[in-house]
C-alpha cells in the first residue's frame, strides 16, 4: 500500500506564515500548536434529537474522538441532518427522506473539501445517513470509514419479540376489528424500547452490512447494538482504525471496487435484505466510478443462497443476529460458498476471506442457517421487466413463496388514497393495487409505502394482493410489492397508463410484471397523458425533483 503523507490535505489551510490567521481561529475553541500540527481527522455526525435511530450518536462521536487523540490525531465534529423514515411514514414528510440522503452527501463533501480533513469518520444510523455518508466518502476519497450506530433491541409485547414492523401491521390489523384499541396501545408501548435503528434487516441493518461487506466499515461493526456496553470502545477502535488508514494511504476508492460491489450485493442477497440497497449501492457505484446496473443486483441474486432467517421475511432480529455472531457469519458462508471474491480489501486492509474466516459463531444459533441447508438457494432480490417497467423494478422473495399473481387493478394517485382504501375495506382479494406519482420526480422524493404494505398485511390480504408503485419500499415490507417501476409515471412511464380495472401480471420466475392491455391502446392513452404540474414550485423538493435521474440509476441528482 502507498504510503501517504499524514497531513496531506490540513497542511494546505494550517501550515506556514499564510496561515496564522486560520491558526488563531482554531486556537479560540482550545486547540494547541501541537494539536494543529497533527493529523485533522474529521467525524462526521449523523446525531439528531428527533428519533432513536441515530440517538446514541453524540456519545458514540466522543469515543471515536478518543481514539483519533489516542492514535495521535486531532478529531474535528461536525453535524449534518437526518430524516426519519418510521415517524414520517405515510405523511408528505416521508417525501424528504431519500432527498436528504443527496444533502447529507452534500454537506459532508462541502465540509470535508472546505476544512482540508485528511481522513474522515462517519456516524451513521437511520435509512439515509448511511448511503448519504458513503457517497460523500467517496467523493472526497480520503482515507476513513464509516461506523453504524447500531440496531435498537426488540421489545416485548404478549411473551414475544416485536419491532417496530409488527406495530406497523398492528395498525392494519386494529383497522380491520383483527386487534382491540387496548392491545394497539400496549403494543406502541413496548415496540421501540429504547435508542437504536429499527431492528429487523430493514434498510438500516441491511445498508449497514452492505458498507461492511463493501468494505467501507469494519467487519462486525454493524452488530453491536446501539446500546451494547461494548459500543464505546468500538467507536475508539474506528477512530484508531482512521489514522492507521491513512498512514496506510487506503483510501475509499481504493476500496469500492467491481468486486467489493458484488460482494455488497451478495451480502444484502443472502440476507433477506432490503429493496432499497439496489437504489443506494446503485448511487455509491456512480460515486466510485464503478459500471453497475440494475440488472447485476438480479444475477448476483440468482448465484447466492438465502442463509439469514431475519424479519420482515423470517423470524429474528438484527441484535439476534449479533448473538449469534454477526455480520460476519452470513459473510462466512458466502466465502465457503465460493459466491464473493474474498480477496476484496476491507477497511482494516484484511481481505474479505480473511475477516469472515476470523468470525466466531455461538453454537446452537438458529439465525444463520448451515452452510448446506439454506433458506433458499437463490437470493431476495429480483428485478422484473415487462411491458409496465421496461427499465426495470425491483421485488423482495425471502418472505413469501407466491411467484405469480394476475389481478384487476385498483388505481391510486398518491399513497394516503390507498392507505383509505385498504382501512375502509375495498381492497379485495386478487387486486393489484397501483400507487403512481410517488417517484423520484414525481412525489418527488420516492416515499415509502410501508404504511400500506403493513395495512395489507395486517389486514389479511398479504397473500391474495399485490402492489406496484414507482416509490419504494421500507426495508419492513413483505408481500408481492414491486416498487420503483421505472420510467416512472411523472415521465409519462407505462404505469401513468394503466386505468382501474386493467388485469396486470406479475410472473416473479419469468421476471416480467406486464400489463395485459394491447400496446395500441397504451400509446394512445400515452398520446393523451400530460405529465402533472410540479407538487413544489420552490425549495429544495422543486431542486430535487428537477435534478434527479430515474430509480433504475440510483435517484441521484446531479448535472444531466
Amino acid at each position: 500500500m502507498t504510503t501517504l503523507d499524514p497531513r496531506h490535505r490540513s497542511r494546505t489551510l494550517y501550515e506556514g506564515r499564510d496561515r496564522a490567521a486560520a491558526r488563531s481561529y482554531l486556537k479560540a475553541i482550545g486547540l494547541t500548536d501541537a494539536d494543529i500540527q497533527k493529523p485533522i481527522v474529521g467525524i462526521a455526525n449523523t446525531w439528531i434529537g428527533t428519533m432513536p435511530c441515530n440517538f446514541t450518536l453524540r456519545a458514540l462521536a466522543q469515543d471515536v474522538a478518543r481514539g483519533i487523540r489516542e492514535a495521535g490525531g486531532t478529531p474535528m465534529e461536525f453535524n449534518t441532518i437526518a430524516i426519519s423514515d418510521g415517524i414520517t411514514m405515510g405523511t408528505e414528510g416521508m417525501k424528504t427522506s431519500l432527498v436528504s440522503r443527496e444533502v447529507i452527501a452534500d454537506s459532508i463533501e462541502l465540509v470535508g473539501r472546505g476544512h482540508y480533513f485528511d481522513a474522515v469518520v462517519a456516524l451513521v444510523g437511520c435509512d439515509k445517513t448511511i448511503p448519504g455518508a458513503a457517497m460523500a466518502l467517496l467523493r472526497l476519497d480520503v482515507p476513513g470509514c464509516i461506523l453504524y450506530g447500531g440496531s435498537i433491541q426488540p421489545g416485548r409485547f404478549q411473551g414475544r419479540d416485536v419491532t417496530v414492523l409488527n406495530l406497523f401491521e398492528a395498525i392494519g390489523a386494529n383497522a380491520a376489528g383483527k386487534m382491540t384499541d387496548a392491545e394497539l396501545l400496549d403494543m406502541e408501548n413496548h415496540a421501540c424500547p429504547g435508542a437504536g435503528a429499527c431492528g429487523g434487516q430493514f434498510t438500516a441493518n441491511t445498508m449497514a452490512m452492505a458498507l461492511e461487506f463493501l468494505g467501507l466499515s469494519p467487519m462486525g461493526s454493524a452488530s453491536v447494538a446501539a446500546t451494547d456496553p461494548r459500543k464505546g470502545e468500538l467507536g475508539a477502535e474506528v477512530g484508531r482504525l482512521a489514522l492507521d488508514m491513512l498512514r496506510r494511504g487506503l483510501t475509499p476508492k481504493k476500496i469500492a471496487t467491481r468486486a467489493a460491489f458484488e460482494n455488497a450485493i451478495a451480502g444484502v442477497a443472502a440476507s433477506g435484505g432490503s429493496t432499497n440497497a439496489v437504489l443506494h449501492l446503485l448511487a455509491l457505484a456512480r460515486e466510485a466510478g464503478v459500471p453497475l446496473a440494475i440488472d447485476d443486483f438480479d444475477a448476483i441474486s440468482k448465484r447466492t443462497p438465502l442463509w439469514a432467517d431475519l424479519q420482515p421475511g423470517g423470524r429474528f432480529t438484527a441484535v439476534d443476529l449479533g448473538k449469534a455472531g454477526g455480520t460476519a457469519i452470513v459473510a462466512k458462508r458466502l466465502v465457503k460458498a465460493g459466491v464473493v471474491d474474498g480477496t476484496a480489501v476491507t477497511a482494516t486492509g484484511q481481505t474479505f476471506a480473511e475477516a469472515a474466516t476470523a468470525a466466531v459463531e455461538t453454537p446452537g444459533q438458529e439465525v444463520v442457517l448451515p452452510q448446506d441447508r439454506p433458506l433458499k438457494t437463490t437470493g431476495g432480490l429480483v428485478i422484473l421487466h415487462g411491458s409496465l417497467a421496461p427499465d426495470g423494478c425491483v421485488i423482495k422473495v425471502a418472505g413469501h413463496e407466491r411467484k405469480q399473481h394476475r389481478g384487476p387493478a385498483r388505481v391510486f394517485e398518491r399513497e394516503e388514497d390507498a392507505m383509505a382504501a385498504v382501512q375502509q375495506g375495498t381492497i379485495k382479494p386478487g387486486d393489484v393495487v397501483v400507487i403512481r406519482y410517488e417517484g423520484p420526480r414525481g412525489g418527488p422524493g420516492m416515499r415509502e409505502m410501508l404504511g400500506v404494505t403493513a395495512a395489507i398485511v395486517g389486514a389479511g390480504l398479504g397473500e391474495s394482493v399485490a402492489l406496484l408503485t414507482d416509490g419504494r419500499f421500507s426495508g419492513a415490507t413483505r408481500g408481492l410489492m414491486a416498487g420503483h417501476v421505472a420510467p416512472e409515471a411523472q415521465v409519462g412511464g407505462p404505469i401513468a397508463a394503466v386505468e382501474e380495472g386493467d388485469t396486470i401480471a406479475f410472473d416473479v420466475d419469468a421476471r416480467q410484471l406486464n400489463l395485459e392491455v394491447p400496446a395500441a391502446t397504451v400509446r394512445e392513452r400515452l398520446a393523451r397523458w400530460r405529465p402533472r404540474a410540479p407538487r413544489y414550485a420552490t425549495g429544495v423538493m422543486a431542486k430535487y425533483a428537477a435534478l434527479v435521474s430515474s430509480a433504475a440509476e440510483g435517484a441521484v441528482t446531479g448535472p444531466r
